[in-house]
């Protein structure tokens, strides 16, 4: 069963093209990766499916109803973790949930009943009387995740839930993600850490300039990317001054210094891009201790079809 379907939908800002006659099909049931280097249109995309905006063509259903014919039912059934921490520093953690669910219609005891069980789904039971501002920034972003699901929404939208937050958290929060989904919802998630896809995602559509130019698994976006290589170089010295010269190796797509002791490198798998790089390495007396190629993974699939990094 499709949940979302869009269309040729675009959306135009005066003379900008912020999403450029999109298609995507979301299945229930799925963990539904979003991906595209910054300014690519995935947040224009997941304000048009909330509501937020308006597009400016194309169609798009929502758990089978059309955008302009099931306005208020869909958007009953969504949820929203916007990229902006959007809570209420005046409120406390339980307030703030309330207020959300209430705009849901959600009442009394029943709002009660579920502003608690959002708080303990987040790890946030024993904050609730504390007010936001006194939080971590891992804990407000737990307690934005509370406010979008105390209301059971059947598809939850994330648009990168994770930003700037410590490892603990991060990792709090993908398993809650995982478990929102065994219980049920559907997950649109965007980020900025091509790993936290990798480990969640169960099908993903890469868009740039916005427009989808790649969707699948990812080992289907792999297999696109096969003529592509990587490989780890483990030197003795500082090569950080080389690196612009590897760079410029026929083949050479890109080059990465990690600051210590390895240069990660991207190749074509059409040009034999080693040796010369051997010898570039040789001629300024740097050693080399180790040669590693790398699995392909979807970090190498995104740079080789956008050009450019996720963070770029």
């Amino acid at each position: 069963m499709k949940i979302v379907e869009m269309k040729e939908v675009t959306k135009k800002f005066d003379k900008t093209i912020a999403v450029d006659r999109l298609t995507l099909s979301i299945e229930k049931g799925q963990i539904f990766g979003l991906l595209g280097p910054n300014g690519a249109g995935k947040s224009t995309a997941i304000s048009i499916l909330c509501g937020l905006i308006k597009k400016t063509s194309g169609d798009i259903s929502i758990f089978g109803e059309t955008s302009e014919s099931g306005g208020l039912m869909i958007k009953s059934k969504i949820g929203l973790v916007p990229q902006e921490i959007a809570l209420y520093n005046e409120l406390s953690a339980v307030e703030n949930v309330k207020f959300f669910a209430g705009l849901y219609g959600l009442r009394g005891a029943e709002l009660d009943r579920a502003a608690n069980e959002a708080l303990s789904f987040v790890g946030l039971a024993d904050k609730k009387r504390a007010r936001p501002e006194t939080f971590s920034g891992g804990m407000k972003r737990r307690l934005n995740i509370a406010c979008a699901i105390a209301h059971r929404p059947e598809l939850i939208i994330m648009d990168e839930p994770t930003v700037g937050i410590d490892p603990q958290s991060r990792n709090y929060i993908l398993r809650s993600i995982k478990q929102l989904n065994e219980n049920g919802a559907t997950i649109i998630y965007t980020s900025h850490y091509m790993e936290e896809v990798e480990e969640i995602c169960d099908y993903i559509a890469i868009i740039d300039n916005g427009k989808v130019i790649a969707e699948g698994t990812e080992d289907q976006l792999i297999s696109l990317v096969t003529d592509v290589l990587e490989m780890e170089i483990i030197v003795s010295e500082d090569a950080s001054s080389v690196k612009e010269l590897i760079t410029n190796v026929s083949g050479v797509q890109d080059v990465t210094w990690n600051g210590t002791n390895s240069l990660h490198i991207t190749s074509s798998s059409e040009v034999n891009t080693l040796n010369a790089i051997l010898a570039i390495l040789l001629e300024h007396k740097i050693g080399v201790l180790e040669v590693n190629q790398e699995k392909l993974n979807l970090e190498t699939v995104f740079l080789n079809l956008t050009g450019r990094k996720l963070r770029d």
